[in-house]
């Protein structure tokens, strides 16, 4: 099982690499004017999101069901950590959506705007694994 851990960590932390960027590059997208570099950020944001993001959010997802399986690991820490990983692919989504803004030329926000959303992966990062190391309420 310290394998599918390790993969579960890998694409964990690829994954949420992926959720730090992406509003970076909003953040530069929406200061842009030239057509060369929108051009250049909708398919830096693409890649970054169907090549990088997507593929680290399901094989974390993946690995970390095969850890849950794999240890029947339960409780209300679990309960809770779930739920804030429900929360962060809602997030994930919400930032593909807004890829597809981008590229369709409908972006309604301002680069400060991109600049608070790119926090809020801290936000859950620092609970999901303080609740997966010390497991309170086990």
């Amino acid at each position: 099982m310290l394998w599918v851990k390790s993969f579960h960590l890998i694409f964990m932390v690829t994954w949420f690499a992926g959720l730090f960027y992406l509003p970076r590059l909003f953040v530069y997208h929406t200061m842009s004017d030239d057509r060369i570099s929108l051009d250049r950020f909708k398919i830096m944001e693409r890649k970054l999101f169907y090549g990088i993001m997507t593929p680290g959010a399901i094989l974390t997802i993946i690995f970390g069901a095969w850890l849950w399986m794999g240890y029947g690991l339960g409780g209300n820490w679990l309960k809770v950590k779930l739920i804030l990983i429900l929360v962060l692919i809602i997030y994930h989504v919400y930032l593909g959506k807004l890829m597809l803004d981008f590229k369709n030329e409908k972006n309604s926000h301002g680069h400060v705007f991109y600049r608070w959303l790119n926090e809020f992966p801290v936000i859950l990062i620092i609970p999901i694994i303080l609740l997966a190391v010390i497991k309170p309420w086990s």
